[in-house]
């Protein structure tokens, strides 16, 4: 292509570029284009179309969960003595949002009252007299309010005193093995409903099919019920990869994942949830500083005298998080013609590609380049102004005589009318 000097800009306005159609038989340059071709149509029908499904029009999925567990255990501690424990003991709180905990282990103050007492020995509370207590001060790492006096921790240490509910927790008293052992046949009825709002589609976990005759006898098991919305608990810690008696111990929290990846396309019974379990807590040894899961609560009573007493439980247990998440998907026309047009838009690529690599990495780019471009001015020459003669589908001159015209070919490959320039060749003499 000719360029434009600044003394003839005005000219490169009136320009026009076409395309000139040059078919080349090369076993190389056909094995790029047809080779990039392959890998387009394999790219937007294997993965955009069969994978992402980008036909598709989506909606997220809306979700209620609400859990029932059930089961008894028993204990028989000195703080406790021998103790039943149900539901209304170890399900605390009875009702959580999309989440439930069942206590395993305990440690247990019991006999608390608003009294007086030293405070546990640290840096900050070791005193050696009244001097070395502020009464008053409120350490938000201790137990109480000092009263400004030393006292006799134990025979050999001496703390300041605090205005708390005494006696005060120690809480490294941990048992080493969970006493609420039974905690691994619990177990726990999962009732989930999902809405896709754009589809108007609803569906819960429990099936049409189900009745409740089978909900007081069914345990889920991924082979041979899989259906079933009841799952004991040490299944599911078993599923996360877990020994329950281990994480019984400081507890832990574990996920329950529900999947509502859904293809709307298909019947209804074809969408149902997938469950999948998992640990979701810090339990890398490198970094297990505060490990596992717990929290304090208080029971409150009253003695024949009016006064106010409590015992204080520091609860471990495994605190059950139920996770729904899911994406359904249903045929719709706008992204479909979004994807072909993308998918047309790949295609028009490859030309442009093949030019490049014929014009660059073959051993007769400069042959080819000398075809492919080509410069016209506007000068009237009879001699070389070809025109198409629509009737009869065929090249000619205007000047024929002058020079011997070679016969024009027509042809029609994959539904796209190619038409070949005749070869102008000099006279013969």
């Amino acid at each position: 292509m000719g360029g434009c000097s600044s003394q003839s800009c005005h000219h490169c306005f009136f320009e026009y570029e076409t395309e000139r159609m040059i078919v080349v038989k090369s076993k190389v340059v056909g094995s790029v284009f047809r080779l990039i071709q392959f890998l387009i149509l394999f790219y937007v029908i294997g993965y955009v179309c069969v994978v992402q499904k980008s036909y598709q029009e989506t909606d997220s999925v809306v979700s209620s969960v609400t859990t029932k567990v059930k089961g008894t255990g028993f204990t028989n501690t000195s703080d406790l003595g021998a103790r039943v424990w149900d539901v209304a003991d170890y399900n605390i709180p009875p009702q959580g949002e999309s989440s439930f905990f069942v206590l395993t282990n305990m440690i247990v103050t019991p006999n608390q009252t608003q009294s007086t007492c030293p405070e546990l020995p640290n840096q900050s509370t070791i005193c050696m007299s009244d001097s070395d207590c502020l009464e008053g001060s409120n350490d938000v790492r201790g137990n109480g309010i000092q009263t400004g006096l030393c006292m006799n921790y134990s025979e050999t240490v001496k703390t300041c005193e605090v205005l708390s509910w005494c006696p005060l927790e120690i809480d490294i008293n941990l048992p080493e093995h969970a006493l609420l052992v039974a905690a691994e046949d619990f177990t726990v009825l999962i009732k989930n409903s999902v809405t896709y709002p754009k589809f108007n589609f609803h569906k819960r976990n429990i099936l049409p099919d189900v009745n409740s005759s089978y909900l007081k006898q069914c345990e889920f098991n991924r082979k041979t019920d899989p259906d079933c919305p009841i799952f004991r608990l040490k299944d599911m810690v078993s599923e996360a990869e877990e020994d329950f008696q281990t994480m019984a111990i400081r507890g832990g929290v574990l996920g329950i994942m529900i999947d509502w990846n859904c293809d709307l396309d298909w019947p209804e019974h074809y969408c149902g949830p997938k469950y999948s379990f998992r640990r979701l807590d810090n339990k890398i040894p490198e970094n297990n500083v505060a490990p596992g899961y717990n929290f304090r609560f208080a029971k409150y009573y009253k003695t024949t005298d009016g006064r106010e007493t409590r015992t204080l439980i520091k609860a471990y247990g495994i605190r059950f998080d139920v996770i729904v998440f899911g994406t359904a998907g249903k045929f719709n026309m706008v992204p479909t013609i979004v994807n072909v047009g993308a998918a047309l838009t790949f295609l028009s690529l490859v030309n442009a590609v093949c030019n490049w690599f014929l014009l660059t990495c073959t051993k007769r780019r400069d042959y080819y380049s000398k075809h492919k471009f080509t410069y016209l001015d506007n000068i009237d020459d009879n001699d070389s102004f070809l025109y198409t003669d629509q009737s009869s589908w065929s090249l000619c001159r205007k000047t024929a005589p002058k020079h011997d015209v070679s016969t024009p070919m027509l042809h029609s490959r994959y539904g796209v009318l190619w038409m070949q320039l005749s070869i102008l060749r000099p006279p013969k003499t």
